[in-house]
């Protein structure tokens, strides 16, 4: 540990913030407090079942979703905060809670509804474009980590048009933004959206009439991709790494019918443990003021079942090299595809848990984006990237694994800047893509500064950076740096408007 401190202390390409943060995890990795199983821990040595650095002893959810109405309707007595009567206490009063909203990240994963938030101080627009204005930038220069999300929609409004229009200027990776996108948004409000996605790499689209269905109205996209239920959030995301399960197989049926649910079963078991311990050891709901202001409840927190590398799963259970047998071109490959993915769904909702009321005492499944150290293993359910078949493709084999996925699955389109000239064609696409049962759609534009690494995003320009041994202000930069050398994420294959359409 010692030597990891000193690392960490000496490292000139962290600023202080950051040390600060890596130091705080070496103290909390430096105790064990769960009792793991020895299947989860030889799962666990394996590869196979990975934590995502959470840590040995959880004193916090890993992602809280604040009810932010319920702030702006009441102010805080903690923070010594009334309502807000104009714009300018408005964006004061959201910026100084997200300084006491934790997550894994010590920073905060959800920032609200922003539109609809500020949408009943919008009285003078220039006076609004100013503050929203402030107000983002504040954002991206303090909530230093790119996995913070806001989101806008359904409905058009003042604030959403404004938050798009200085979006296009600002230029910022943080916050990620999702436009909730349903019938009752116009398409000129969604024309917009695309336009500032094909700018900086944000916002993407989340199919609201899914995510209603599944979560309910009230529930927030935040982090990368991930629904959750507003006023409480996942206590953790535990995920599996399915390549690894599949390199352990003699056969599919060994597979199948052996592994495969002797590792979910530690995972869920691992899942559990946590779970116990913020609950019942941390103290966190007990000691936090946003539960005492009832911006967070504790009977609307669920947890996270995620899962990496179903494409390479397959392709090594099948032995298949040609890319016509491969996953997201082959009919065996797609169908054992979707056979894993609901062995795993049934699995998983069949696994009875205390303290995840909202989502019936179950967990939820979630197909991870990956992280940057992963090697040859796509995120998710994703085609490998350098692999994608031709759009339409792509979105009817993508939608077939999308209803499993309650708190987030998606995918990513590069588009080339000829795209620009007919945005509608993209609301096209996707309006297609979520007839066939889209959840979730991302794009960006192949000479955008902001890029979408996975579910998150990062300054191109601050990737180049970091590789000269410089300092960056954002965290993230770091993860979007070792994904562009290991999981080729600017190599997606671009989306040229004449094969298009």
């Amino acid at each position: 540990m010692s030597n990891k401190v000193m690392d960490i202390i000496k490292d000139t390409t962290l600023t202080y913030e950051m040390k600060v943060l890596n130091l705080a995890k070496e103290a909390e990795n430096s105790i064990e407090v769960l009792d793991k199983s020895n299947k989860t821990k030889m799962y666990q040595n394996a590869g196979v079942i990975c934590d995502l650095f959470e840590g040995n002893a959880p004193y916090r959810p890993r992602y809280i979703v604040p009810d932010y109405e319920e702030f702006m309707k009441n102010g805080s007595k903690f923070l010594r905060l009334e309502p807000a009567t104009d714009i300018w206490e408005a964006v004061n009063n959201l910026l100084i809670l997200y300084k006491h909203v934790p997550s894994i990240t010590s920073f905060p994963v959800y920032v609200g509804n922003i539109d609809t938030l500020l949408e009943p101080y919008v009285k003078d627009e220039a006076e609004a474009r100013k503050a929203i204005s402030f107000f983002l930038k504040h954002i991206d220069r303090t909530i230093t980590d790119s996995f913070c999300h806001a989101n806008i929609g359904p409905a058009a409004t003042k604030a959403g048009r404004i938050i798009l229009e200085v979006e296009r200027e600002l230029q910022n990776s943080t916050p990620n933004i999702t436009l909730k996108y349903s019938k009752e948004t116009p398409d000129e409000f969604a024309i917009e959206a695309i336009k500032t996605a094909l700018s900086c790499a944000k916002p993407s689209f989340a199919n609201h009439e899914i995510f209603s269905s599944d979560l309910g109205e009230n529930y927030g996209i935040v982090s990368c991709y991930n629904g959750l239920n507003i006023g409480g959030g996942s206590y953790t995301l535990v995920r599996m790494v399915l390549s690894k399960l599949a390199d352990m197989a003699y056969n599919t049926d060994h597979f199948l019918n052996t592994l495969l649910p002797d590792a979910i079963d530690a995972t869920l078991d691992y899942m559990d443990k946590r779970i116990k311990f913020i609950v019942e050891e941390s103290t966190f709901f007990e000691s936090s003021f946003l539960v005492r202001e009832g911006l967070l409840s504790r009977d609307r927190f669920s947890a996270m079942f995620g899962l990496v590398g179903l494409a390479e799963c397959v392709n090594t259970l099948l032995g298949a090299t040609e890319q016509k047998d491969r996953f997201g071109y082959g009919k065996e490959a797609n169908e054992l595809g979707e056979t894993i993915i609901k062995a795993m769904y049934e699995r998983v909702n069949a696994h009875k848990v205390p303290y995840c009321e909202v989502s019936d005492n179950h967990y939820l499944l979630h197909a991870q984006v990956g992280m940057d150290c992963d090697a040859g293993v796509s995120p998710g359910c994703r085609i490998p990237i350098g692999e994608e078949p031709a759009i339409y493709d792509h979105l009817v084999q993508s939608a077939v694994f999308h209803k499993y996925f309650p708190s987030g699955i998606g995918d990513i389109f590069k588009f080339d800047e000829m795209a620009k000239n007919n945005p509608k064609s993209i609301l096209d696409i996707i309006k297609g893509g979520f007839n066939v049962g889209l959840r979730y759609f991302s794009l960006y534009c192949d000479d955008c500064d902001v890029i979408r690494i996975t579910g998150y995003l990062v300054k191109r320009s601050d990737i180049e950076t970091l590789a000269k041994g410089e300092q960056v202000l954002n965290d993230t930069v770091v993860l979007g740096y070792g994904a562009a050398k290991n999981s080729k994420i600017l190599e997606r294959k671009l989306r040229e408007e004449k094969n298009n359409y």
